[in-house]
């Protein structure tokens, strides 16, 4: 591939202040400066030491490949999630509220001290900062592409939940109103309403034709998209090897405990970052994996606060923790601070994933070969567990949306468990998440279609 200057190119990352967002952004500038472009990635400096603190699978290293900006913005509320509130992390809403009017200021300063020095500056933004199009605008050297953070299939739903695909495929797309509160869908539509008016030359999306193809090519032909240049360049995340060490790192416990287990013998079980389960769940789920009599690595944390690094206090499950960890001692092991899951799902002893099915936990799990066990919480999460049980037919559903708020008790739990562990009747699922990974691994390969994508946008960037 024949490619411009590269030296005469920026690339501005700004993320949305959300680990998976924060995450996807991340990796996207370090492929991007790999291949020899100036990356700025720009964001409130406690996101920026999160992204880095939390950077997997790559060596930290490579951190010093990219550019970091502090956006300056005030001080924000930084609440304690509520177990008892409904799924979607509201406790967050007075930090986005906040950032997406504050870090405008600071972002047009910092593209104006750039373009002077660029002959083209490159913005690309998580499609929830749609400010951050309208500044490159500005720039008579500036464009800007959106990175969509969630599936593209989504997309479809949001704007025509009886499409022919979601009705031929049967699929469900859950009201907007039912998987997050009236303020967060407000916020969406103004940033939808902002892009409409800012001039985005395209879109970066984390997905593969290898599980997306015929709703990428929907969305292409849509008349809101049609006119942009889409580049499908997922999976963002790394792909790492059955035997996983990330360089550079020191190596968690739990890798240590896996390579003692037997292949594909471990569920592994996370519920991300913006969920928190109440407390009669939680002793629920640990009666079902000690019946279950599987082995498993849980990860037993509260969702982030938006400033994560604020002290958060002794774990509320510590009483339940000590008698359950005896109970299960040798068989699982339980994380309650952060987990490297990269490194647990491309583990051979890794069978299974029990996930929120957040779009980079999905997308990770499927680029591994992961069957996932999904337990939907909010906002994009009930159509990804559509998309991976019922049309890729790679995972069963733990808990539909509509029973968020009740308890779902272990035996519902446990039955789902063996399904998918003991290897009669899990077998289908487990190959069909393999064949998956294998096409979405060879995507990104030479000569694969995501290759390709992510080689036709720095071609397009630097042309």
């Amino acid at each position: 591939m024949a490619i411009g200057s590269v030296e005469s190119v920026a690339v501005v990352a700004v993320p949305f202040p959300a680990q998976g967002h924060l995450n996807q952004l991340m990796h996207l500038s370090l492929l991007l400066a790999s291949r020899g472009l100036d990356v700025h990635y720009a964001a409130p400096p406690a996101h920026l030491r999160q992204a880095r603190s939390r950077l997997h699978g790559w060596d930290p290293d490579a951190l010093r490949s990219i550019r970091f900006h502090d956006l300056d913005v005030p001080a924000y509320e930084s609440p304690p999630p509520d177990p008892t509130a409904p799924p979607f992390p509201s406790h967050m809403m007075p930090m986005i509220q906040s950032f997406a009017v504050a870090a405008r200021a600071p972002f047009a300063a910092l593209l104006e001290r750039i373009s002077a020095s660029y002959s083209r500056v490159v913005v690309v933004y998580d499609r929830l900062n749609s400010f951050a199009a309208a500044q490159a605008a500005r720039l008579p050297n500036g464009e800007a592409f959106g990175l969509q953070c969630v599936a593209m299939s989504y997309n479809i739903g949001w704007l025509d939940p009886e499409n022919r695909l979601v009705r031929e495929h049967g699929l469900k797309f859950h009201p907007v109103e039912a998987c997050m509160p009236k303020e967060f869908v407000e916020f969406i539509s103004r940033e939808e309403q902002d892009e409409e008016n800012a001039t985005s030359s395209g879109m970066l999306m984390n997905t593969s034709r290898a599980i997306e193809a015929e709703f990428i090519d929907e969305i292409a032909a849509h008349p809101m998209f049609k006119e942009m240049k889409l580049f499908a360049v997922g999976p963002l995340n790394p792909l790492l090897d059955a035997t996983a060490r990330t360089p550079g790192q020191t190596r968690h416990e739990c890798m240590d405990w896996l390579d003692k287990q037997p292949a594909a013998s471990v569920l592994y079980v996370s519920f991300g970052t913006t969920s928190s389960l109440r407390g009669d769940q939680v002793a629920e789920l640990a009666a079902a994996l000690k019946g279950s009599k599987q082995r498993f690595i849980w990860v037993l944390r509260d969702a982030d606060r938006a400033d994560i690094f604020a002290d958060s206090g002794e774990s509320r499950h510590a009483e339940l923790l000590s008698r359950f960890t005896a109970e299960t001692e040798g068989v699982g092991l339980v994380i309650t601070g952060w987990a490297p899951q990269l490194e647990i799902l491309a583990h051979g002893a890794t069978a299974a994933f029990m996930s929120h099915c957040g779009w980079n936990s999905t997308m990770e799990s499927l680029s591994h070969g992961k069957p996932i066990l999904a337990w939907p919480m909010h906002s994009d999460q009930p159509w990804d567990a559509e998309l991976v049980c019922k049309y890729l037919k790679a995972g069963l559903l733990v808990r539909p949306l509509e029973k968020h708020s009740e308890v779902v008790p272990a035996e519902a739990i446990q039955e789902v468990i063996e399904e998918a562990m003991l290897p009669e009747k899990g077998m289908a699922i487990r190959r069909r998440a393999m064949e998956l990974g294998e096409v979405v691994r060879a995507s990104v390969a030479d000569g694969g279609s995501s290759r390709k994508d992510l080689d036709d946008f720095v071609g397009y960037i630097t042309r």
